[in-house]
């Protein structure tokens, strides 16, 4: 007896395949994430991140160029001092390196993609804390978003059309939103990372932020056994003004990706940190993996699950790829 439903019929040749695909990405949906370093006078490689480097100014505006010209739709800065100290004292000086940086970048190419910063602590810190400590050695959630709000205005003031609020404070966005809106910046927009986890994917990015954490962020940073508590975070993020949540990191949270996505209203995107990026690159490397192909497979499994835009280290390469494929 012959089968009467063949879904193989949407599969027969490559434009029947093109033509029937749930998930498209876009390079206007990526967001390249790039690191400027005070003090140095060339880029610098990063050993875990193969093919990313500490940038200087200079080597920064020309690789965010190359972003804009591929079509990314935005590149996340940064910054690295040389100077650190407990309150991260750098963050939200106009003579620091990430917003000297902001003002650059966003001179180079503000025209033609989104230019968005990081907005946290560690890199700025010499205890490398997402916040201020108390005496005791625990982040004060609330002397912490004090600070959040002076860097939000820096950082605002430097340019930045975006602010990545990735510390996880309490009522982080409403105290960053509430100081934009105090001083007239009513149109910049905040990306809280509501759904970050404290897993074990960010260590080559503690070495491309030279980071100095002894210890955790699992005060701060989410459970990973919690889902449920990542649709939570968002739901607070949305109602204290946020206008874009994330979910972090990517892969292995594609399951809250997809509640969260669901459960609000506005954009959702995801970050496909640097373990992630670390990985694929080590297996390319060996020749275990196709590398080309297991990249674009990541990246559609974002779109499938619902996010809007993904932050990737690939941003550039994947959107030159994608253009090839119109």
């Amino acid at each position: 007896m012959l089968p009467t439903h063949r879904p193989r019929r949407l599969r027969q040749s490559a434009p029947v395949r093109r033509l029937m695909r749930e998930s498209h990405i876009v390079p206007s949906q990526l967001v390249l994430p790039l690191f400027v370093r005070e003090g140095i006078a060339e880029a610098q490689p990063i050993g875990s991140m193969p093919g990313q480097s500490q940038h200087t100014i200079d080597s920064l505006r020309r690789t965010a160029a190359e972003a804009a010209e591929a079509g990314v739709g935005g590149v996340m800065l940064f910054g690295i001092p040389e100077v650190r100290d407990a309150v991260g004292s750098a963050a939200d000086d106009p003579e620091g390196i990430l917003n000297v940086a902001t003002t650059a970048v966003q001179e180079e190419v503000g025209d033609a993609l989104v230019v968005q910063t990081d907005l946290c602590l560690d890199e700025f810190t010499d205890h490398g804390h997402c916040g201020v400590l108390t005496p005791s050695g625990a982040v004060d959630n609330d002397a912490t978003n004090e600070r959040y709000a002076a860097m939000g205005l820096a950082q605002a003031r430097a340019g930045s059309q975006l602010l990545g609020l990735s510390g996880m404070m309490d009522g982080q966005v409403q105290v960053v939103r509430e100081a934009l809106d105090a001083e007239g910046f009513h149109d910049t927009i905040i990306l809280a990372y509501s759904a970050k986890y404290a897993g074990a994917f960010y260590g080559p990015f503690r070495e491309a932020v030279d980071s100095q954490l002894k210890g955790d962020r699992r005060t701060y940073q989410m459970d990973p056994p919690n889902g449920r508590e990542g649709v939570r975070e968002a739901l607070l993020d949305v109602e204290e003004g946020a206008d874009i949540v994330m979910v972090k990191p990517g892969l292995p949270y594609l399951d809250v990706l997809a509640e969260v996505k669901q459960a609000v209203d506005v954009p959702v995107w995801a970050y496909q940190v640097s373990g992630e990026y670390a990985m694929v690159e080590a297996a390319a490397a060996n020749g275990w993996i196709d590398r080309r192909a297991t990249i674009m497979d990541s990246l559609t499994a974002f779109a499938r699950a619902g996010a809007d835009a993904v932050l990737t280290y690939w941003a550039t390469e994947a959107a030159a790829w994608l253009r090839e494929e119109l």
